[in-house]
């Protein structure tokens, strides 16, 4: 029986054993105590709400919280909540199902490999994993891949149906919360109470015929008065869409109509092949089938010509635009209400998804200037190779003849294209009680509660080839004995033979597990009455344990895969965490003192792999009037470094870059003296003979670091939330206006230096430090940027949001609601080593390109909803302001996307079935054209698939 096996079979044991001790003795009991993870808005009992640990009054929150309720999820025609989440303006988006990285770039430089098919959520752009995601306030155990160890949940592994709301905290968290929740906290509520069938099912695709997606949610709640039940299934199934089906992806650069255009960009690896032999720069006229190739070197006869930017290859067709996935997964959410002082909680959540991510033909590079970092950079091929008309090429390896060719690239398309699939299994079960007792006359609440969770992933990679089986068959003839068939490199597309590639190729197996444990206990409570109020107090523990690893293919570990490289790696932490908060309400009922309350928290961590850190938080609540509440808070946070941080094995990048030394056009080389010379003294040839088209891609080398330590950050916050008497008393039955400025400073940030800003600074202003950073062949290729992790700086982010939210009451044209939240970017600075001093950057209003993001100084979300009678409807209106490529300086302008919906509840169906009709983006809006992007011409994390989505749901409650 599969390690996940064990667990699901011992989570429903003790489910099962659980549950039998909930209901049996809850039958007989009186009145149920107040529910901690759900706001009862008919209930007059304080509540936990995100971002306090004592009970409270919402409407008084201390904190800015955003809150989606299950009809505002439905209104987007989302079948994602990531999707949904990265909507909001305070969102910078996150990785999503539009990503089709994996493999086909590599692993970026943060020890979490690529979570290919996975979502999550990054808040004001400081990175997914900086955001906390708790499902009813408990930590989730974080998502894989099989390509790393991630420090951020996955999105996609949260069944749909499970969820009531999400509570989206924008403020640093960790006092209150622990680690990671510098940025904020995305606290997810599932149901915990329903009576009878929720069901809905929802078909929806691309005006192009593509990206169908079905979305199937169907759940079920009973119970007493005291016993409640709710269990849940959910099923989701999203098809592909390929970049050859949108004009923005045809080719690597926007606009490029053919691979001899000057933006450069295709591969040098063709199918024809490319050959630096000698001087010769050389592919292929024509695929030689059946016999070895006749090599001219005066090129006039024989086989070869001179290889042109035409003879390159536009891999970009082969790419998905939105990767395909199916999702399933179940839930069962069980309360017993015992009496007052002793409730029993349950919940168990499985979720399985199966996804692709695909990359067009393997790029096979062999020889000294190749790059790959492994036994593909020594090969020498024999002379007896009977496919091979230049003699003996060597490698230049130790004790062996000096380097005679530089590399050979070819397309292999006889193997087809690689596809990456994924099968991602996660299981978490949470147990608990709760309770609430009198202490001298006051209410006092306690909760203890347990979570585990595991995360198991496999990752089956095809397309790719064994350097050592690799190295025989093109090795000398008489070595190739047995099974070995010699390969023919050199005689074009379809010269590979089925033989040739059962030998050399193979299926590449990966697989990564998390797991989590977490233990946690609460109490809470009022101490005596000062003038404003009684003052409340929350006091905690939590032992937390945290594991995970990564196991790439055996031949993948020893180093002989001809695609990304990576090793093993593996490792866990445990934390022990003591936290306190107090709420002193002051003042109250006074001339321009409605309330006054003063509120702090601290939190003592002591880790396992660093030691111990204190963080804390204090802010006041005034009422000046009773419609008019301000609000400051001051707060220190800590992110220790993850595992896959920490213990992230050698990887690599291929990032898509322009180096500046290249003679190519747009290289500085030839133009700028001082350049030619730094870059001269970084290994480029003096005689400009290092030509490479701008825009390739360049390998970075990642991998994690033990001598990390936390990062810290400072986050200050002012903000008032207005909501008038005046005009709730008219036509308006709500009018809320919400102001909050944020100013967050991130030290120690743990990152790498960006390979841009070392390409650059080596070349601009000769810097020792980032030279050293930069490896170079004889021949001036990059063969190395270092992209290992550091606490490498400071990030700065300032900003303000707005919302504003008015609805009217019925009246004969019906009930109009209108909603906006908005963004705006003051500040954005990124600041890293160099030798001396330290180089600050910029982003604000800027396209980062490779890794993809945005910086917009705007973005705003506004939606218009009118109800009448059994119909309702919708609009919602999406702004993004424009943004400049901080590499290139191209204008992204801004884009507005429009989404409409309509919904009909039949009356003789009593309401209880609704039809909804929908389309985002109505108008066909499309991305702006981005040349620094990954992949693909745009921005994934910012923009929408190109083409309109339309979709109709069905659904009915009982």
């Amino acid at each position: 029986m599969t390690r996940l096996g064990k667990d699901l079979l011992g989570s429903a044991a003790l489910l099962v054993l659980a549950q039998t001790a909930i209901v049996a003795p809850a039958m007989a009991q009186s009145a149920p105590a107040a529910d901690s993870t759900s706001a009862d808005a008919e209930s007059s009992t304080p509540i936990i709400v995100t971002g306090s640990r004592i009970r409270q009054d919402p409407l008084n929150q201390a904190s800015p919280v955003t809150t989606l309720d299950s009809e505002a999820i439905a209104k987007t025609g989302l079948s994602s909540v990531a999707d949904v989440l990265q909507r909001l303006p305070s969102s910078a988006g996150g990785l999503n199902t539009k990503f089709n990285n994996s493999g086909n770039l590599g692993n970026p430089p943060d020890g979490g490999g690529v979570g290919a098919g996975s979502a999550s959520i990054d808040l004001r752009y400081l990175g997914a994993k900086r955001t906390l995601v708790l499902v009813d306030g408990m930590r989730y155990v974080s998502g894989a891949s099989a390509s790393g160890i991630p420090n951020s949940v996955d999105l996609n592994s949260l069944p749909e149906g499970m969820i009531d709301r999400i509570e989206v905290l924008q403020s640093g968290a960790s006092p209150l919360y622990g680690s990671d929740a510098i940025a904020g906290v995305v606290n997810i509520i599932t149901r915990s109470k329903q009576e009878g069938l929720r069901a809905s099912a929802q078909y929806g695709q691309f005006r192009q015929g593509d990206g169908q997606t079905q979305n199937y949610n169907l759940s079920y709640g009973l119970g007493s008065d005291r016993v409640h039940v709710v269990a849940g299934a959910s099923y989701v199934k999203q098809q592909a869409v390929r970049a050859s089906d949108r004009s923005i992806s045809l080719f690597p650069n926007p606009g490029q109509t053919s691979c001899s255009d000057p933006v450069g960009g295709c591969s040098s690896a063709t199918p024809l092949g490319r050959f630096i032999i000698g001087d010769n720069n050389i592919t292929l006229r024509a695929p030689v089938i059946g016999r070895t190739p006749v090599f001219d070197p005066t090129l006039v006869g024989g086989d070869f010509k001179q290889f042109t930017s035409a003879d390159r290859f536009n891999f970009a067709p082969f790419n998905y635009f939105e990767t395909p996935s199916e999702r399933y997964g179940g839930f069962i959410n069980a309360k017993a209400e015992v009496s007052e002082a002793l409730n029993f909680t349950m919940k168990m959540v499985y979720n399985h998804r199966h996804s692709q991510n695909q990359a067009a033909f393997l790029p096979l590079f062999v020889g000294p200037d190749a790059g790959n970092g492994n036994l593909l950079d020594t090969i020498s091929i024999d002379a007896t190779n009977p496919f091979n008309p230049f003699g003996t090429l060597s490698a230049g390896t130790a004790g062996g003849p000096p380097a005679n060719y530089g590399f050979i690239a070819r397309r292999l398309v006889e193997a087809g294209q690689r596809t990456y699939t994924q099968d991602v299994d996660t299981l978490s079960v949470t147990a608990g009680m709760n309770g609430k007792f009198d202490l001298m006359g006051r209410p006092w609440y306690w909760d203890v509660t347990a979570v585990y969770g595991v995360n198991d992933a496999k990752q089956l990679f095809t397309g790719n080839v064994n350097a050592a089986k690799l190295a025989q068959a093109l090795g000398p003839l008489a070595a190739c004995t047995g099974a070995c068939v010699p390969f023919n490199i050199f005689g074009g597309v379809g010269s590979v033979t089925p033989a040739m590639l059962a030998f050399v190729g193979f299926d590449e197996h990966a697989r990564s597990a998390q797991r989590l444990q977490d233990y946690e206990a609460n109490l809470s409570g009022e101490l005596f009455d000062l003038p404003g109020g009684p003052v409340g107090i929350a006091l905690g523990v939590e032992h937390r344990y945290q594991f995970g690893s990564f196991t790439p293919d055996p031949i993948i570990q020893a180093g002989l895969g001809a695609d990304i490289p990576a090793q093993a790696a593996s490792g866990s932490f445990k934390v022990d965490e003591v936290y306190g908060e107090i709420r002193l309400p002051l003042l109250k009922d006074l001339p321009f003192i409605q309330s006054l309350e003063l509120n702090g928290a601290a939190r003592y961590s002591h880790y396992s792999t660093f030691g111990g850190n204190t963080t804390f938080t204090g802010g006041a609540n005034w009422k000046p009037v009773s419609d008019l509440m301000l609000r400051g808070s001051y707060s220190e946070s800590l992110r220790a470094p993850s595992i896959g941080e920490l213990y992230g094995a050698n990887s690599r990048f291929d990032q898509p870059l322009s180096d500046p030394c290249t003679s190519a056009a747009g290289g500085l080389f030839q133009s700028n003296a001082t350049v030619r010379a730094n870059c001269v003294a970084n290994g480029v040839p003096a005689n400009g003979s290092y030509v490479e088209p701008q825009g390739g891609q360049l390998p970075v080398l990642t991998g994690g670091n033990k001598a990390l330590r936390p990062e810290t950050a400072r986050t200050i916050l002012f903000g008032g939330v207005y909501s008038p008497e005046w005009a709730r008393g008219g036509l308006a039955s709500v009018l809320n206006l919400e102001v909050n400025y944020y100013d967050i400073k991130l030290e120690g940030a743990i990152a790498s230096i960006g390979a841009d800003v070392l390409l650059s600074r080596c070349a601009l202003t000769g810097d020792p430090l980032s030279c050293s950073a930069v490896k170079r062949t004889p021949n001036g290729f990059i063969s190395a940027i270092n992209g290992v992790l550091l606490n490498t700086g400071t990030v700065r982010t300032k900003g303000l949001d707005v919302t504003f939210n008015t609805r009217t009451r019925a009246t004969g044209a019906g009930a109009f609601g209108l909603s906006i939240y908005a963004n705006y970017l003051i500040k954005y600075e990124e600041g890293v080593p160099a030798t001396n001093g330290v180089t600050v950057t910029s982003y604000r209003g800027t396209e980062r390109g490779s890794p993809d993001q945005a910086y917009p100084k705007f973005k705003a979300t506004g939606v218009i909803d009118w109800t009448l009678g059994p119909v309702s409807a919708s609009f919602t209106g999406r702004y993004i302001d424009s943004v400049t490529e901080i590499q290139n300086g191209n204008k992204l302008p801004s884009r507005f996307y429009s989404d409409f919906q309509l919904t009909v509840r039949p009356s003789w169906l009593d309401s209880r079935a609704a039809f909804t009709i929908g389309v985002n983006n109505a108008f066909n809006v499309q991305p702006p054209a981005c040349i620094s992007c990954s992949l693909n011409n745009y921005d994934p994390t910012t923009y929408d698939v190109p083409g309109q989505f339309g979709y109709i749901r069905l659904s009915y409650s009982m």
